[in-house]
């Protein structure tokens, strides 16, 4: 797993990434074939991409919304410095609807992305996270809409250039 290290991609690294992206249950062969590459060769990259933490899983990528989860909001946590991250964070795990969780610099220590099935279930999801003792405060945005959804292609294709 990367630790920090800055890994450099090439273009055949790029290449490969937006190809598995693109079509996530092609088989290592079928990828050898239109990069025009040997098999060995792409399992040697997949296998160095896994093991640097640049890819992370090849899972599906489930959309939150078509499972019943339209709303999606971010909520900035204050928390009480004795009780530390560490329990907050274990807190926050436990509640299904917390997507993420990152700590920040700011007037808030946490910033969490959590969706709900409605904005009343939305206000059950912000009372057992701050049902916490270590939480002393939560400011919620409410998302309307997803303008620029999470991507990483665009910044794989920027790694992969010559600097």
């Amino acid at each position: 797993m990367n630790t920090g290290q800055d890994v450099q991609l090439d273009a055949l690294d790029s290449r490969l990434i937006e190809l598995l992206a693109e079509e996530p249950r092609i088989g290592v062969l079928e990828c050898s074939r239109r990069l025009g590459v040997a098999r060995g060769t792409v399992q040697a990259r997949l296998d160095k991409l896994v093991e640097r933490g640049v890819i992370g899983g090849f899972g599906p990528d489930v959309s939150p919304a078509a499972i019943g989860f339209g709303v999606t909001s971010f909520v900035t946590l204050e928390i009480s410095q004795r009780h530390g991250h560490d329990p907050v964070t274990a807190h926050l795990a436990a509640i299904p609807e917390v997507l993420e969780a990152h700590t920040i610099t700011g007037s808030g220590d946490l910033l969490c992305r959590i969706v709900a099935r409605s904005n009343a279930d939305l206000q059950r999801v912000i009372d057992q996270i701050v049902s916490y003792e270590g939480i002393r405060r939560a400011s919620t945005i409410i998302a309307l809409a997803e303008q620029i959804p999470y991507r990483v292609l665009p910044l794989v294709r920027s790694a992969a250039r010559p600097r």
